[in-house]
């Protein structure tokens, strides 16, 4: 679903501009959707609201917990081949993740489609804030997981633009997540955060730490194993990225 500036365009952010990513940021339906969204869930909880203690506690846990779902997620889902084994799940596994890996300068793939970031959002925000605080403290939370989404957005966008952030802690997400993507994608789940990386024992700060990972590219869904999963490749429509050759740590 594409319409206005969006409309019959790609994207790539290896040959854009940071002015040319916020203009597209700015302009894609998904991100307008959540900003759209959003104010609605903080009218709903405001309307609702006896206090502002509860709302204000749901919307604060989702913050702080938004780290560690986002590495689970990354870790245990995207990465997961379990997804990639079912004709039912093939699809949503390459829309999700198999491409952005396969060209991670694509921002259409970049950004999360509707249907793959809103069950989640909602799944995980709304009963959390129900527990806090009641349907005004899960409105607040929804909000929330709303707009801590669209910033995860953002940064994983600058993470793949060719432009050095001013903030030390861009620089620092930016060059690990590069790292992922383009070393070993066994480490470095974190976008927004690599506290839960560093908790786990899946961090790395220096290539040379780690081996260069020959599945970094396919995610293990190697021609071996498109052989006995087809389904994956059925929905390809283009050639698939030639996997790195493995080579010592630091190479």
């Amino acid at each position: 679903m594409k319409f206005g500036v969006w409309s019959g365009r790609k994207y790539f952010l290896d040959k854009m501009s940071l002015g040319e990513l916020v203009k597209a940021y700015f302009t894609y339906y998904a991100i307008l959707v959540y900003f759209a969204l959003a104010a609605a869930a903080i009218a709903v909880s405001v309307a609702l609201a006896e206090t502002a203690m509860a709302p204000l506690l749901s919307a604060v846990a989702v913050v702080l917990l938004y780290p560690l779902v986002e590495y689970l997620l990354h870790r245990f889902v995207l990465h997961a081949r379990f997804l990639y084994k079912s004709p039912l799940t093939a699809k949503l596994w390459k829309r999700i993740h198999f491409d952005h890996h396969q060209n991670p300068n694509d921002l259409s793939v970049l950004f999360g489609a509707l249907h793959t970031t809103l069950p989640p959002i909602a799944i995980i925000t709304l009963p959390l804030g129900w527990a806090i605080g009641g349907p005004a403290a899960a409105a607040a939370a929804f909000a929330a997981g709303l707009l801590v989404f669209a910033f995860y957005e953002f940064c994983h966008c600058v993470q793949h633009l060719p432009f050095k952030p001013r903030s030390a802690w861009l620089q620092r997400i930016k060059k690990s997540h590069v790292a992922h993507h383009f070393h070993n994608e066994q480490g470095n789940f974190g976008i927004t955060s690599f506290v839960w990386d560093r908790a786990f024992g899946t961090y790395y700060a220096h290539a040379k730490q780690v081996q260069r990972s020959p599945t970094v590219y396919n995610l293990g869904y190697t021609l071996d194993e498109a052989a006995r999963y087809p389904w994956v490749e059925d929905f390809t429509d283009a050639p698939r990225r030639p996997d790195p050759v493995s080579a010592p740590a630091g190479e």
